[in-house]
């Protein structure tokens, strides 16, 4: 006798399937809430070299500036190696790496405001063969592979080369960062809503960067 099941083999309808159709969803734009101050990140326009300079070509007042000796706990995005900082402090090492964080209570103003960076340029290395730094390995064994090897009929060796790939999201990327994690009017903390696929790793690159415990951070996607 076979059991029926709630899922296998039947139409399952996605959970926020309805909402997303009727325009009912709310995505991380339709969020607001009191207070709010918008922010921007100032990137590097170059592919490697050294910061020398930061010039504010604007009127400072009521901009909040953020940089890398602001970062509370380390200065580094914790998640597959601790080899990328959150704001770089001298070094750059690609193009868009983020420098500096500005934030205003009005979005013209921040978006107005002309920073210059001075860089002593270096040579980029493209060629992933002269790079000295790995960026991953993976060695997968199962048996004895020399035994397997030898008496293989064929062998088959080969070297496969592919481009970056990156999903298409149906939604700008955004970020709204609350002081609190909304207990008991406790503002030691952090919420952080956003447009995110594993809410998981920001979790864990939050704690590190902030230098806080567990439930003193949280996350909420979108």
């Amino acid at each position: 006798m076979v059991r029926a099941t709630k899922s296998v083999g039947r139409n399952v309808l996605r959970k926020e399937g309805v909402d997303k159709v009727t325009g009912a969803a709310r995505y991380i734009d339709d969020l607001t809430f009191p207070n709010l101050l918008y922010a921007r990140t100032i990137r590097s326009t170059i592919p490697a070299g050294e910061i020398a300079a930061i010039r504010f070509n604007f009127d400072t007042a009521g901009f909040t500036i953020v940089d890398y000796r602001d970062v509370p706990g380390r200065n580094i995005v914790a998640l597959i190696e601790d080899d990328q900082p959150c704001l770089a402090e001298r070094v750059i090492r690609h193009v868009a790496e983020p420098i500096l964080l500005l934030a205003h209570e009005d979005r013209e103003t921040l978006l107005a405001a002309d920073v210059q960076i001075d860089y002593r340029q270096t040579t980029p290395v493209y060629d992933a063969e002269s790079s000295p730094t790995v960026f991953k390995n993976i060695s997968i064994e199962k048996g004895r592979v020399d035994e397997g090897f030898a008496s293989a009929d064929v062998i088959v060796e080969g070297e496969y080369r592919l481009g970056h790939q990156e999903q298409l999201y149906i939604e700008p990327n955004g970020v709204i960062a609350l002081p609190g994690t909304g207990g008991g009017g406790d503002e030691t903390g952090i919420t952080v809503y956003g447009s995110m696929q594993c809410p998981y790793y920001v979790h864990r690159a939050l704690k590190v960067l902030l230098g806080l415990p567990d439930e003193k951070v949280r996350v909420i996607q979108t």
